[in-house]
């Protein structure tokens, strides 16, 4: 089990930038992929990216791809999210998610093939 702390948030004007961070503690980082999730009111939580559990390898959601850019630290047990040119339609609150289920270089993309251990939550507001 894998605790998860999501931090970063807030509300910016349209095409600026955020940068999220996801704080895991519990278990050996190294063995999980990371995900984010995103959630707006209403709506199903949805993938936005993923990345590998050596980091190799990401995948994004097309309304993000050029936009959004996924890291980790393994070092700092921490996977960060950073968010240029938002979008209103970026407004959500953005969550972390892990899975030690695949092999190192596997990208998880939907949200069962990932532990049921998320974290609160941070809110992204973009303003128009």
């Amino acid at each position: 089990q894998v605790q998860l702390v999501e931090s970063g948030g807030g509300l910016v004007q349209a095409g600026g930038s955020l940068r999220l961070s996801c704080a895991a503690s519990g278990r050996i980082f190294s063995s999980y992929a990371m995900g984010w999730f995103r959630q707006a009111p209403g709506k199903e939580r949805e993938f936005v990216v993923a990345i590998s559990r050596d980091g190799g390898n990401t995948y994004y959601t097309n309304s993000v791809k050029g936009r959004f850019t996924i890291s980790r630290d393994n070092a700092k047990n921490t996977v960060y999210l950073q968010m240029n040119s938002l979008k209103p339609e970026d407004t959500a609150v953005y969550y972390c998610a892990a899975s030690n289920r695949g092999p190192p270089n596997w990208v998880p993309v939907l949200r069962v093939d990932y532990d049921d251990d998320w974290g609160q939550g941070t809110q992204v507001t973009v303003s128009s």
